[in-house]
């Protein structure tokens, strides 16, 4: 039997490959995880969390406004961004030490470089050149923001990436994209005083998700003072002789901003990985083609997590990760679960969603009930703000299975993660009407609803 330095080698410090070493080191296994960039990968250092707090600074503007119809008087208030990506900077740094301090406790080997295949066994540390050998080899390098090279200018715009680190806060942004980043970064930049502009190929936000979710969450944007301008893309981005950007777009518009925001996906990580020299075969966007448990073309090695280009999204690569540990070294194979996923997105309103949307739904399922509801949620009405809360509830009418359930309204991802269970477990809405409702709450809008305000049948609605 050959001998190899390690057990398992992982390469990306993001949260699935972090979570498959820290967990396969604590079984007493020999590991070590290289990462070229900082531990926490996309979500922890350029991504979800930091994201999130500035979700929350943004959120202060309409905040102090609302003070007011409580009998709050704020007084004059203002914002200093080199403060706020201070702070940031402070939490981040404080949790890639977590991190470390995760793996190291586990008795991993920490490599701060990058590493490539040199065959099936072999990875190259870049950083020293040293060779090391592994039993297993786990794959797990994410994503990187699109550049849109073909884009002429593109090298004058940022990406989420850069976002998070820009020296002044701009007075005018033009951010290309209509996913979640894109939206999310729009409210983001529009909360802290931003003249906020979004430019989108399709026909509207948010593609994939339930129609009154993305009609819904567009107007509230559009109500706040942002520009969403659809079915239209950038022909050329060009400095102007001020400094400023001015960006062209095919439908002929002219749009001057400070910045210039690309937010057109992501694509996985894979170049100059050494994936040829080891034999592992990708896909035509560049992902790592694997089977039901995260195995590769090569038998001993897996990979996990966005560079996959399965369900881009953090919790997914940590179950991956688990499963990965399971099938691996608890000869226990173990499937990940990529069923009915909860997911948010962190707009304003927010947007907290889970299973099929009406769209999907009526395309599987002979004849559908669908239950909506639509108000103003009691915390505005004192502040005098007409935001509106949009509640879904998508149903079988066959066997009264709820197949999909969509929020647009305050704290929406916290509630569609407790309905991510519900779904999960297989509720009915008979279900849903057993349940006592919570009062006063928005939430409780999900269990008075008794009657379909519409049906569905063979998908047209009657």
């Amino acid at each position: 039997m050959a001998e190899y330095d390690y057990d398992l080698f992982v390469i990306g410090g993001g949260s699935g490959g972090v979570r498959a070493a820290r967990v396969t080191g604590a079984l007493g296994r020999k590991v070590a995880i290289a990462e070229e960039y900082r531990y926490g990968g996309t979500c922890v250092i350029r991504g979800c969390v930091p994201k999130k707090l500035f979700v929350y600074a943004s959120h202060f503007s309409e905040a102090f406004e609302d003070a007011a119809g409580y009998g709050w008087s704020v007084g004059e208030s203002s914002f200093d961004w080199p403060t706020l990506i201070a702070n940031k900077d402070r939490e981040i740094e404080r949790l890639e030490g977590l991190y470390r301090k995760g793996l190291t406790s586990a008795n991993v080997t920490l490599f701060d470089s990058r590493a490539v295949l040199v065959d099936a066994h072999t990875i190259e540390l870049k950083a020293t050149g040293e060779r090391v050998t592994a039993d297993k080899i786990l794959i797990a390098v994410g994503g990187y923001a699109n550049p849109h090279a073909s884009l002429p200018g593109h090298e004058l715009c940022i990406t989420s990436n850069e976002a998070f680190h820009l020296e002044t806060l701009p007075k005018a942004i033009v951010i290309a994209g209509g996913g979640y980043i894109a939206v999310e970064f729009a409210n983001i930049f529009h909360g802290l005083g931003v003249d906020t502009t979004i430019i989108y190929r399709g026909k509207e936000i948010l593609g994939r998700f339930d129609g009154d979710m993305r009609r819904g969450l567009h107007a509230a944007m559009e109500k706040k003072g942002i520009r969403i301008l659809c079915q239209d893309v950038f022909a050329k981005i060009e400095k102007g002789d001020d400094g400023r950007l001015v960006a062209h777009t095919k439908n002929g518009e002219v749009l001057e901003a400070d910045q210039v925001m690309l937010a057109l996906g992501r694509d996985p990580n894979t170049e100059g990985l050494g994936l040829e020299a080891a034999g592992v075969a990708v896909d035509h966007k560049g992902a790592v083609t694997v089977d039901d448990y995260s195995r590769t073309n090569v038998e001993n090695i897996y990979a996990v997590g966005d560079v996959t280009d399965r369900v881009q999204l953090t919790p997914v690569a940590i179950h991956e990760a688990m499963c990965f540990v399971e099938t691996a070294f608890k000869n226990n194979p173990t499937k990940p679960d990529h069923h009915l996923i909860a997911t948010a997105v962190f707009s304003q309103p927010e947007i907290g969603t889970v299973g099929l949307s009406e769209e999907d739904a009526s395309k599987d399922h002979e004849e559908l009930e669908v239950y909506r509801a639509e108000f103003r949620p009691m915390k505005h009405v004192l502040a005098g703000r007409d935001e509106r809360t949009i509640m879904k509830i998508v149903v079988n009418a066959l066997d009264r299975k709820v197949l999909g359930v969509h929020i647009l309204g305050p704290e929406a991802g916290e509630m569609a993660q407790l309905l991510g269970i519900a779904l999960k477990a297989g509720a009915t809405k008979d279900d849903f009407d057993r349940t006592m409702a919570v009062h006063p709450t928005a939430a409780e809008e999900l269990v008075t609803m008794y009657n379909p305000t519409y049906r569905i049948k063979d998908g047209k609605r009657v």
